[in-house]
């Protein structure tokens, strides 16, 4: 079917061609975004990260890095070890909390799908911390008076040491788990408000797959005497799996770019506060790189087991 139809003797568009249209029109203002701003500024943080810059009267001036322009690289993967160590420290709590966030939040939006008195409320509280989050509550929790109530950063309290070691022993008495998987459900109980506050976006996606599952599968399933155990495993997961890979990827790159991220916090000092322009625009293509990586890898291992109905 083409984009045009003749009516009457006249060229009109078709569905397919007001559909193509539409696509254009939406379109239209990420195009203009991203070749009018984004590319420029993308290009220019490229010839800043192989250069050394320096403010004159009349501007700025670029002259080329030593060793061939790769030196903020080299200083940023073999001599400075607060980027290397800040890095390590991004991938493993990615690493930590992205199952966390994808398996709560595929569950409490199956529990959300439920019909319940008081439904709708149940899903806003859920979604809530997404918006508080995004403004003002967000700058008073990471505030200074807030961090020194909490104590120092990265260390445990007396509570939460009692709390990791109450939770590991009960999983030790009660099941046979290897020591590994029990320390890491133990850490985890320690960032169930993260893994809530980071979940609402996931949740709705998930909500709006379940909801976009057709009944008369479960209908069809029912009679043939299945179990709601089956159903899960062979109706709702495969259809929502997608989901999980659109998932994936986000809570990859919400974790990496996250406003609690050090090492976007040392990037943003390098560039702002010390005014090292090329070294602060090394070390962000190197961030690039390694989070493109890690989402190709995440993306080919679950994109096989995803399952499409056509």
């Amino acid at each position: 079917m083409g984009l045009f139809h003749k009516v009457n003797g006249k060229r009109k568009l078709t569905l397919r061609g007001k559909e193509a249209v539409a696509g254009y029109v939406f379109a239209i203002p990420f195009l203009v975004g991203f070749f009018g701003l984004f590319l420029p500024m993308l290009i220019k943080s490229i010839q800043f990260s192989f250069s050394n810059m320096t403010v004159e009267q009349g501007g700025y001036v670029l002259t080329k890095a030593a060793n061939n322009g790769l030196e903020h690289y080299i200083r940023a993967l073999s001599i400075d070890p607060e980027f290397n160590l800040n890095l390590l420290g991004s991938v493993k709590d990615m690493a930590v909390n992205v199952p966390l966030i994808i398996i709560f939040s595929f569950f409490a939006a199956n529990l959300l799908n439920m019909k319940f008195r008081g439904r709708g409320v149940a899903r806003s509280i859920f979604f809530l911390p997404v918006i508080l989050t995004s403004g003002i509550v967000l700058g008073i929790e990471s505030s200074d008076l807030l961090q020194a109530t909490l104590g120092p950063e990265g260390m445990l309290s007396a509570d939460d040491a009692n709390t990791v070691f109450n939770v590991a022993g009960f999983l030790l008495n009660y099941t046979n788990l290897p020591s590994g998987i029990i320390m890491y459900l133990s850490q985890a109980v320690l960032g169930i408000y993260d893994i809530v506050i980071s979940s609402g976006v996931q949740i709705l996606i998930f909500l709006a797959g379940l909801q976009g599952i057709s009944p008369s599968l479960y209908e069809a399933s029912n009679m043939e005497g299945a179990t709601a155990w089956e159903n899960f495993w062979k109706i709702t997961f495969p259809m929502i799996s997608p989901l999980i890979l659109v998932n994936a990827i986000y809570t990859i790159i919400d974790s990496f770019t996250s406003a609690n991220n050090e090492l976007m916090q040392e990037i943003k000092n390098t560039i702002f506060s010390d005014v090292k322009y090329g070294y602060g625009s090394a070390m962000a293509w190197i961030y690039f790189v390694v989070i493109t990586i890690i989402i190709c890898i995440v993306g080919g291992i679950i994109g096989k087991r995803v399952f499409y109905m056509d």
